[in-house]
């Protein structure tokens, strides 16, 4: 039963939400429009378990004094402060929830983006060796798409910026176009097989 209850659920869910997709019309668009707000409900309730979770494992390195726990209580006091403040003042402009989030949390994700830089420039170079025809073919496109960003492109030569929006916006735009419809087909297979069962990861150790 373990096994057979979820495997029903998700069957009927996904089937109704794929009639209400192609059949917009009832008992489909009502059946769709309830999934869809248990949807949200049961995304809400994941909210407070991953909060839960998240002082679970925390202190659980605390106490066992695991690796890097000395960051834990950063976590766990960040944490209940932005938690209490939310609660009592509100989260609206101008409150102590939003003042920290302006001048602590934002400065701190933009200084973790900031960091990917180094990582996209050591990655650019390992992969724009030009080791191959391919290779060479993404090292020139990159210097002519660096070159057309700044003034000094249009210096060297006027045609450099239209090169630049001539692959910006026809190859690059082809390439981006194909990765999607790519993933688009995966996450359909992913979804069927999910559906009719043979993916089961899902369960966790449900036999």
């Amino acid at each position: 039963m373990r096994l057979i209850i979820p495997l029903a659920i998700t069957f009927t869910a996904g089937i109704i939400m794929i009639l209400n997709y192609f059949i917009p019309h009832q008992p489909f668009r009502l059946l769709g429009d309830n999934l869809q707000d248990w949807y949200l409900i049961v995304a809400s309730g994941a909210i407070f378990l991953g909060a839960a979770n998240l002082m679970h494992v925390h202190f659980r390195k605390i106490r066992l004094k695991l690796k890097n726990w000395k960051y834990s209580p950063v976590t766990i006091i960040g944490f209940l402060v932005m938690f209490v403040l939310g609660l009592i003042y509100g989260v609206v402009e101008g409150k102590p929830f939003d003042y920290l989030f302006l001048n602590m949390v934002a400065p701190m994700g933009a200084t973790m983006f900031s960091l990917l830089a180094f990582f996209v420039a050591s990655a650019a170079f390992r992969a724009f060796r030009a080791s191959n025809w391919r290779a060479t073919l993404l090292l020139t496109s990159a210097f002519l798409v660096m070159l057309g960003q700044v003034p000094i492109g249009a210096m060297i030569w006027d045609k450099i910026p239209l090169a630049k929006v001539w692959l910006m916006s026809i190859p690059n735009t082809a390439g981006q176009r194909a990765v999607m419809i790519g993933a688009a087909m995966g996450v359909v297979a992913t979804s069927l097989r999910i559906i009719f069962g043979i993916e089961r990861s899902y369960l966790g150790g449900a036999d």
